[in-house]
């Protein structure tokens, strides 16, 4: 049994792993390094091999006329040139301006007007179309980058501040959809299709906009059908230690309607915001992903057109009235890019329009959606209409691949209003992105369930074969005769029968007749679950006996809300506290059965067994002390510039090595986990303009700073500290630790380094159970008590 459990989930993961692996993703840049540099160490040589030409490409390509005239060899030109290198500066954080001041004043200047191996350098420039200057592309490759020591500095410092989710490194295009999306702090925003998860960050970014507000009332499900992608998602998504993300694990085409509590009555759960960032065949990728040139072929849109639409369908379904969708792909081909929108208007009956969003995006050049298109097949063979495609293709080939006949219908949908990103415009990828913004509900989210006599089967009631393509029940389908047993109900969206009642599911696959004869869904099947089964997500109750001795440990504020607090395991000593919204705490307590949620919540207090001799069994941990802070009221040190270098560079520096100031607060508290907080002066410019906290441990005779190695070169480097790793691996960080000490300060380092080490066992005890969490583990991270 085990064995035919075990190869029926690997069926199903090569299924869905070849559904996703023709999904050519925009952002695979946007992994962990280490992912990263496997990558292209394995396609290196194979590469190297493949000759960029594919004659059904270009003869396909040119018959469309998706180039403008006289273009296409400068378009064909530019997609066999490599893609230039981009990042992008997290927008959220108050640390962005300090990065993007450290990059144009330090690191740009270094590098320009540099030659390497007979290649000049160009000064990397800003987007153009991208707000604020977070965004810039150059013409750097990673071989140069690696391969030069001239810009090895530059290279170390992508890398660290890529680690510590300062900077993205994130092509161009695939930055577009989510600024297309005008994402505010309250919106409920759905990723579809989220992983690797570099628009995922996008989304949080702007979810956060607002820094003093530790929680908005928003937040991020992140979703993805393959589960060993997932965890990629999560490892981008806690780069940036938000308490608003959520990351599940479904097919997106039939994720399921989740319900939250509303004024004390359970609801349905609408999006204000959906990114549908379909699987795609990627020939916009061809300049990055060199092999898509000899495995193109024309029957890779037509086999990934269904699903396109049935993910389509899904998220407007889900999508709130007055909401927005972004449909995307990083495909040129008319059948994923307006085949699917035209088939989604046209099932809408009015309650999509297309949106122009031209004027969100000032400065990209882009092509407007075509309205005439024609499909080839493999074999090169052209159909123009439906009507002309012989009954032996209907499989593969279906009506919806094909635009709308009637020219009336055709020209109020508007599709000039999609955009088109061709790469030799701006020297990027290719791109499609459509903006639907939904005007009503549903026209089959609309209408009740229809009355079954008796004498009538079911099979005279089934709507026709070819309605049902776009992955609905029968019952979601209009019926044929237009009766007015099924008119629109004036109700709002989610109150109907099929939508509105938790216990009935809302993508049925048959219908089945019930002794009142109404047609109704069949019984709920029970959700399988396929991957690694992750540990629950146990909320405590505002009287959980580990609550005083934190509150009065840190004085936390009367308005903390102990509700949102979170564990991971039902028995046993709870080792790590997370923190999540009050929203997302909604939806999971109400949705445990529906979904399978792979990773939430952010870490902010980690269990030291030793912490409790001081009054508080637990640590603070740097990952939350955002989300915290604006609670805590007690053991803070407020610290000056020179204190965050001495304890950012020195590994336990004696509390002498402090300020004045820093040194007398420090006197004032006991043993135990502080605060560390650097406020800027205004007066002095030159020293970083924005807050810093960091997370500490106030030793018997020193102090030391718990922050992962990344994020202290991060910080180094905000106040002005060279870090650069030579090619020995020696770090120099402008380091002064005095070695000698007197007896008397050695006498209390060691025993305070007894302390330390029994804490680090904890520690390590701890950080395997975070690794089984799906997240790192402390010990390998964090240059805190583990080490």
């Amino acid at each position: 049994m085990g064995r035919k459990n075990r190869n029926r989930q690997r069926a199903q993961q090569n299924r869905d792993g070849r559904a996703e692996g023709k999904r050519s993703r925009d952002d695979a840049v946007g992994g962990n390094s280490h992912s990263r540099g496997i990558f292209w160490q394995g396609w290196g040589a194979g590469y190297s091999e493949i000759i960029k030409e594919n004659k059904l490409f270009e003869h396909y390509y040119t018959e469309l006329k998706i180039v403008p005239e006289g273009e296409f060899e400068e378009f064909m030109e530019a997609m066999r040139e490599p893609l230039p290198a981009t990042i992008r500066i997290t927008g959220y954080k108050s640390h962005a301006k300090e990065i993007l001041h450290t990059l144009k004043e330090k690191y740009f200047k270094e590098v320009q007007d540099l030659e390497v191996d007979g290649q000049k350098i160009e000064a990397p420039q800003p987007l153009s179309w991208y707000p604020d200057e977070l965004a810039w592309h150059t013409n750097l490759s990673r071989k140069i980058l690696r391969k030069s020591p001239l810009l090895e500095k530059f290279h170390q410092f992508l890398v660290s501040e890529t680690e510590s989710g300062n900077i993205s490194r994130q092509e161009a295009v695939s930055m577009i959809p989510p600024l297309l999306l005008k994402i505010e702090p309250q919106h409920k925003i759905l990723d579809m299709c989220a992983a690797p998860g570099s628009k995922t960050a996008q989304l949080i970014e702007m979810l956060h906009s607002d820094m003093d507000v530790p929680f908005p009332e928003g937040f991020v499900i992140a979703n993805d059908v393959d589960n060993k992608r997932c965890y990629l998602l999560v490892h981008q998504a806690k780069r940036l230690n938000s308490p608003c993300i959520m990351v599940v694990n479904h097919d997106a085409s039939s994720i399921p309607r989740l319900h939250f509590d509303q004024d004390g009555k359970k609801d349905v759960l609408f999006y204000d915001r959906i990114l549908c960032d379909v699987p795609c065949s990627g020939d916009g990728t061809m300049r990055k992903n060199i092999d898509v040139w000899k495995k193109w072929t024309t029957s890779n849109s037509l086999q990934l057109h269904g699903l396109q639409i049935r993910i389509a369908v899904r998220g407007v379904e889900q999508l709130a009235v007055g909401g927005r969708m972004v449909y995307s792909t990083c495909s040129l081909n008319p059948i994923e890019d307006e085949a699917v929108i035209a088939a989604l208007l046209e099932k809408s009956e009015g309650a999509l329009e297309l949106a122009d969003a031209s004027p969100d995006l000032p400065g990209l050049k882009y092509m407007p959606g075509i309205t005439s298109w024609k499909l080839m097949t493999k074999e090169g063979q052209w159909y123009s209409d439906w009507s002309k495609v012989p009954t032996s293709r209907h499989t593969q080939i279906r009506p919806t691949m094909f635009p709308p006949t009637d020219p009336e219908k055709l020209a109020n949908m508007k599709l000039e209003r999609c955009m088109r990103i061709l790469p030799h415009h701006q020297n990027t990828g290719g791109f499609f992105v459509a903006v639907l913004v939904k005007k009503a509900p549903m026209p089959w989210n609309r209408r009740y369930p229809k009355l079954r006599h008796k004498d009538v089967t079911s099979s005279s009631e089934a709507a026709p074969a070819e309605e049902l393509q776009m992955g609905e029940s029968p019952a979601d389908v209009p019926p044929a005769d237009g009766s007015s047993a099924d008119a629109p109900v004036e109700a709002v969206e989610g109150e109907t029968p099929a939508e509105g009642n938790p216990s009935v599911p809302d993508t049925p696959d048959l219908l089945e007749v019930k002794k009142d004869n109404v047609c109704g869904p069949p019984p709920p099947k029970k959700m399988k679950l396929f991957g690694f089964k992750e540990d629950p997500f146990v909320f405590l109750t505002e009287d959980d006996p580990i609550f005083p001795p934190i509150q009065a440990f840190y004085d936390l504020s009367p308005d903390f809300p102990k509700l949102n607090v979170l564990t991971r395991t039902h028995e046993g000593k709870k080792r790590q506290l997370y923190m999540v919204s009050k929203e997302l705490r909604n939806v999971l307590l109400n949705n445990s059965e529906r979904m399978k949620v792979i990773n939430t919540g952010v870490k902010v207090w980690s269990r030291n067994t030793d912490g409790e001799q001081f009054g508080c069994a637990f640590r603070l941990a740097q990952e939350g002390i955002y989300t915290l802070c604006p609670y805590i009221r007690a053991r803070i040190i407020n610290i000056c510039v020179e204190d965050v270098k001495v304890l950012l560079t020195q590994e336990n520096p004696f509390l002498r090595k402090l300020g004045d100031d820093a040194h007398n607060q420090a006197k004032k508290l006991g043993m135990g986990s502080i605060v560390l907080r650097y406020l800027p002066d205004p007066k002095d410019l030159d020293a970083p303009q924005c807050p810093i906290d960091l997370c500490g441990w106030r030793g018997k005779t020193s102090i030391r700073a718990f922050v992962p190695r990344n994020e202290r070169l991060h910080y180094l480097r905000m106040v002005g500290v060279e870090v650069f790793h030579d090619k020995q691996g020696k770090r120099n960080d402008g380091s002064t630790e005095i070695q000698e000490r007197s007896t008397e300060d050695a006498e209390g380092l060691s025993q305070e380094a007894d302390l330390l080490e029994e804490e680090g066992e904890e520690t390590e005890q701890n950080g395997s159970e975070s690794n089984a969490n799906g997240t790192e583990p402390v010990g390998s991270t964090c240059d805190g008590p583990a080490s």
